[in-house]
């Protein structure tokens, strides 16, 4: 079994090639921006995952994760996702403290746990930010959703899931009113800077950001 750290650069890896899925390989750098450590030190972990076949690295051509180490990430997303659902559904907590609880919890090594936590929660699709969870072969339905920012003054969507799940922006979602499953209207954009305004649930209304709507998705 791959090591946390090792498990951690596999599920960077993969969420970075999927934000831009060109197929070009994702570079040493973002993966260090990603994690929050030196390029140098990427590269060495690169390495040791390549000899691992767990990955394709070619120096200055990006990396690609192999067949395995896809099977790996996956996994590793599918427990941090379960886990949040668990943490928000059966011990109270917001959307906005999981994560670093579910980064703790993902590590787990144990398919029985993981088995009996997925029935245990009704086998759900998605975590609390509205990403969908991995089914235990890897598979992942992926929802049918669209930006809040390409939607027309007057058009109406349901909040279903959100880029961002960083703590500040959670909370700035709590604070005006966007949880998921909301009805969010369109009633104006300003040109001035993209910014929207809009109706929450038929009720109040709120400005926001052109970089909220870019981190918000809704469905019709």
């Amino acid at each position: 079994m791959p090591s946390h750290t090792e498990e951690n650069y596999l599920k960077a890896v993969y969420k970075l090639a999927e934000a831009e899925p060109d197929n070009s390989g994702v570079s040493t750098n973002r993966i260090a921006a990603a994690l929050a450590t030196r390029a140098a030190s990427v590269t060495d972990m690169l390495r040791r995952l390549a000899d691992k076949g767990l990955l394709n690295y070619e120096r200055y051509r990006g990396v690609q994760l192999t067949a395995e180490g896809q099977r790996l990430a996956l996994l590793t997303i599918r427990k941090h996702r379960l886990w949040e659902v668990f943490l928000v559904q059966h011990l109270g907590f917001n959307w906005d403290e999981v994560h670093e609880v579910a980064e703790e919890l993902e590590h787990v090594q144990s398919p029985l746990l993981m088995q009996r936590l997925d029935g245990f929660l009704g086998h759900p699709a998605l975590d609390p930010h509205g990403d969908p969870i991995p089914a235990e072969d890897g598979a992942m339905r992926r929802p049918a959703h669209r930006l809040l920012a390409d939607l027309a003054v007057g058009e109406l969507g349901t909040l279903a899931a959100v880029k961002n799940t960083t703590a500040p922006f959670l909370q700035y979602l709590d604070k005006v009113g966007l949880q998921l499953g909301a009805l969010v209207e369109v009633l104006d954009k300003v040109p001035f800077d993209n910014s929207f305004e809009i109706r929450i649930n038929k009720e109040r209304t709120a400005l926001i950001s052109a970089e909220v709507s870019n981190n918000l998705f809704v469905t019709e």
